[in-house]
């Protein structure tokens, strides 16, 4: 499979340069204000009371920042993290030595906690209302349940489909935060502090250019930064400019709108095939030769935000926008309705 330098999902590429620059306090943290303002109030009153944080549950697209959320929210509260994710708690039992483990007013945060087991769910459930568990030993007619007390903590879930969380795993959260796709100042922003700890020099109008092309993604961005960095060392004099950053970023087959390669087939197929659409997500997959769970959660939810493609009941629909960016005429019936609205306007 070819590199996707658009993927939000963290990689092993990630992981060795993502952990330095991670803000480490909320002061630090850039964007998603509605949601840290908040977490300011309600971590302050915890620290008065002295009592734990409520249980938090981040839900948005990936790479917007709800892990190191997470882990600023521990180090606010002065207390220790442990970090997991939903399909590494296969048992039960996995997660009762997780729980035991934790001292009083710890955080504990699962990532993708719409995977968990359901059997894992449902022990879950006590540990967050009543901060105990009740494990199972032996079997058949000797088995008997003993109940163990936990340390009062924190559980921060984190996931990209709230839709597909249980009712009673969600309604035991009593912070929720919904996490959007960041702008492109704040991705300037980001960018500018990640090239100062990088000891990166580019100028104002390189990262713009890259904050633009960065969907909305903080850790797209950053890895931008990271190649056109490579690309400034071998192709410039170290220095990113804008003639380096474009190139790098046609070479890695992003463009002006930030869209890869398969973005652009993903439209053309809709266009070209299927007159536009509607057309079913399980007949495009087929039809680019690619799974229809990478379609919805890599592709899909940035070219619907970025008004390339509409969702209907009946399948997708490119847009004028998809047209237009693909370079490919407009249909009578798109010309209609632009021409309508833009005399509604006028």
């Amino acid at each position: 499979m070819d590199e996707r330098f658009t993927d939000t999902h963290l990689n092993m590429a990630d992981q060795q340069t993502e952990f330095t620059l991670r803000p480490q306090h909320l002061d630090e943290y850039i964007g998603q204000k509605d949601v840290t303002d908040n977490l300011k109030i309600y971590i302050e009153a915890a620290k008065k009371r002295h009592e734990p944080l409520d249980h938090v549950l981040f839900y948005g697209p990936p790479g917007l920042g709800k892990t190191t959320l997470a882990g600023i929210i521990a180090n606010e509260l002065g207390v220790d993290i442990r970090i997991t994710s939903g399909p590494a708690i296969g048992r039960a039992g996995d997660l009762a030595a997780i729980l035991t483990n934790l001292n009083e007013n710890d955080v504990l945060f699962i990532d993708e906690i719409h995977r968990l087991n359901r059997s894992v769910e449902e022990v879950l459930y006590s540990a967050m209302e009543d901060y105990a568990i009740d494990i199972i030993i032996g079997k058949g007619p000797s088995a008997r349940s003993i109940r163990l007390d936990l340390a009062k903590f924190t559980l921060i879930g984190a996931t990209t489909r709230a839709g597909s969380l249980s009712a009673p795993l969600r309604d035991r959260f009593g912070v929720l935060s919904k996490f959007d796709l960041y702008t492109v100042d704040e991705l300037k922003t980001i960018l500018r502090r990640t090239a100062g700890l990088l000891d990166v020099e580019a100028d104002e109008a390189s990262l713009l250019e890259m904050a633009k092309r960065s969907r909305g993604t903080p850790r797209v961005a950053n890895r931008f930064l990271k190649r056109i960095r490579d690309f400034a060392q071998v192709k410039g004099e170290g220095v990113i400019d804008t003639d380096i950053t474009k190139l790098a970023l046609s070479a890695m087959g992003v463009d002006d709108e930030g869209l890869e390669a398969l973005d652009r087939e993903v439209l053309r197929t809709i266009i070209e095939r299927f007159g536009g659409g509607p057309v079913g997500i399980d007949t495009i997959a087929a039809s680019v030769g690619e799974e229809r769970v990478t379609i919805e959660d890599a592709h899909e939810p940035y070219l619907i935000q970025a008004g390339f493609l509409h969702r209907s009941q009946k399948g997708r629909i490119a847009s004028a926008k998809a047209y237009r960016h693909l370079g490919i005429a407009l249909p009578e019936n798109l010309e209609r309705e632009e021409q309508l609205s833009m005399d509604e306007n006028n």
